[in-house]
């Protein structure tokens, strides 16, 4: 059960969880969604599962909501486990939604489903310890990662030449929500790093509510012609694609849960530079604090000045996971391992 799913409003909603599913079915597991935000078409849904004669061994809910008590129903009734998968960044402090947006009530609703949840399941570290401050408790946690697609894996066509080229590039990709993705801040220290030197260019791929304050931003600061490349939204191949070309990525976020740019550009053997967010002290190569990626635009030059032309010598290089752990298969099996777990049998 999840409240975001790829539809047709929408196909980048919830593509995560979308991945997740196809890894568990590739796995040999039956795997049936319900996509709902609201109780009552959550309802509906199931029973028109159950007129089909389908039945769960496993529930997995994605975000707690309170459309999970259908699956505190399920197992009160039925003795059926589930789980749970977090990925709302509403419970981290940066953010502070979960507690401003839900009375007391409510959050004794959701803290007893989690409670009775066989395992809880975040993207991320950060993001368990925000959600037992937030009062979020269970014996069992798990942390599950995200999934890559393949062709981030793929060899680069790009990489072996990019000594060749007169400049290199720096990549950011983000949803331009200024609030979460601090992209001015990045701004700033580009625009501080090109009084120092100008081999270089960043390019910035995505859009989102703040793209076109962000782009009247960088107009302010007045980039010479061809320091900044705005690709506008990319599909996921041709945000490899990007990675491929690239000489280093760069993450200004203020939070993130997860940060999957983190892992792609991992899996592309792409050179990170992270603020300290989401799944980024296991992924980058180097970590800005975010005091100097907010308010000091000099030192943050200097840290993007180091991943572009010292990234082989980072110093306090961070020791990386293998990319193989953001694969579909390998996040496949961890799933269906927990699933069993919860069933003591084979699904």
């Amino acid at each position: 059960m999840t409240p975001w799913y790829p539809s047709e409003k929408d196909a980048m909603s919830g593509l995560f969880v979308q991945k997740h599913v196809e890894a568990v079915r590739a796995q040999g597991c039956d795997v049936r969604v319900i996509f709902s935000d609201t109780w009552r078409d959550t309802r509906r849904q199931w029973k028109a599962l159950r007129r089909e004669g389908w039945m769960p061994d496993v529930v997995q809910l994605n975000v707690i909501q309170k459309q999970g008590l259908l699956a505190l129903w399920l197992k009160k009734c039925y003795s059926i486990p589930y789980v749970i998968i977090e990925h709302w960044s509403g419970f981290l402090p940066e953010n502070g939604a979960y507690l401003r947006q839900n009375g007391p009530l409510k959050r004794k609703l959701y803290e007893k489903i989690a409670a009775e949840a066989s395992v809880i399941m975040p993207v991320s570290e950060r993001l368990k310890e925000a959600m037992q401050a937030c009062g979020i408790r269970n014996a069992r946690w798990e942390k599950i990662h995200n999934v890559v697609d393949d062709f981030f894996f793929e060899k680069s066509r790009y990489r072996d030449t990019r000594i060749l080229k007169n400049r290199k590039t720096l990549l950011h990709v983000s949803c331009f929500d200024e609030a979460a993705k601090n992209v001015k801040g990045l701004l700033r220290a580009a625009k501080m790093l090109l009084e120092k030197r100008q081999d270089w260019q960043l390019v910035l791929v995505g859009t989102g509510a703040d793209y076109k304050e962000v782009r009247a931003y960088a107009e302010t600061l007045a980039f010479p012609e061809g320091t900044l490349r705005w690709t506008g939204e990319l599909t996921p191949r041709e945000v490899a694609e990007e990675m491929h070309k690239a000489d280093a990525l760069v993450l200004s976020s203020r939070y993130e849960t997860y940060g999957i740019i983190l892992a792609e550009a991992l899996a592309a053997n792409l050179p990170i530079l992270s603020t300290p967010v989401g799944i980024a002290e296991e992924t980058a190569n180097l970590i800005v604090p975010q005091e100097i990626a907010q308010n000091k635009p000099g030192k943050f030059a200097e840290f993007m000045e180091t991943i572009l032309f010292s990234a082989d010598d980072c110093p306090g290089k961070n020791e990386l996971l293998p990319p193989d752990t953001f694969r579909s298969e390998t996040i496949g099996r961890q799933l269906k391992d927990i699933y069993d777990s919860c069933l003591h049998h084979d699904i």
